[in-house]
């Protein structure tokens, strides 16, 4: 692969590691950097967070843009090691994990109680399983780098047991959603993550 093929999609003033200093790249907070990428690049290198990365497949996503590789290259002391492997390494299609926005997660996602209360109150199944029905803490889901896509778990609980999915769907009488750290604008009653028809391709 030449260097022409790739680009790097830096996110706040992180410095470029040395593997990726001659590769063109774009600072993420300029006029629609992603967009202005896709054209002829096959491979697009994500210096940042698990909400950076999430933000650009989901742009890709909504594209329909999955087919350009994307690797990801952790700020600091990871930095070095992972610019190797994104300019080097193969790329291989692995589960994309979206909600009902549209919205992409990579690292995992938080339903967590809404305006101030104490606990999670209503009724989550993962697939055909019932998560819980009743109050919990809240509840973690996590991408899967195999099928079916996704797993989640109660928060709190011990043993923590994992059920995975292809989906996790809440009904509830508020929760607030975290999204690889970030949290969401508002209160909601429904929600729900899930396996996107087709998967993106990491770079290992």
């Amino acid at each position: 692969m030449t260097k022409s093929e790739v680009a790097v999609v830096r996110f706040g003033d992180h410095r470029l590691p040395r593997a990726l200093a001659q590769i063109p790249a774009v600072d993420a907070d300029g006029p629609d950097p992603i967009e202005a990428l896709l054209t002829g690049v096959r491979r697009i290198v994500v210096l940042g967070s698990d909400a950076d990365l999430a933000s650009v497949l989901t742009r890709l996503m909504r594209a329909e843009l999955l087919d350009v590789e994307v690797a990801r290259v952790h700020p600091g002391l990871r930095g070095a090691r992972d610019a190797r492997r994104a300019v080097r390494g193969s790329a291989r299609r692995v589960p994309l994990v979206r909600d009902e926005t549209g919205t992409a997660v990579v690292g995992s996602a938080l339903w967590l109680p809404a305006g101030g209360a104490a606990a999670l109150h209503g009724e989550a199944v993962v697939d055909d399983a019932v998560l819980f029905d009743g109050e919990v803490a809240g509840v973690r889901i996590e991408p899967t780098a195999q099928l079916p896509g996704l797993r989640a778990t109660v928060l709190g609980r011990r043993p923590r047991v994992w059920v995975s999915g292809r989906a996790a769907q809440l009904g509830t009488t508020g929760v607030a959603v975290v999204r690889d750290g970030v949290p969401g604008g508002r209160e909601l009653k429904r929600s729900t993550f899930y396996r996107h028809t087709t998967g993106w391709l990491r770079v290992n």
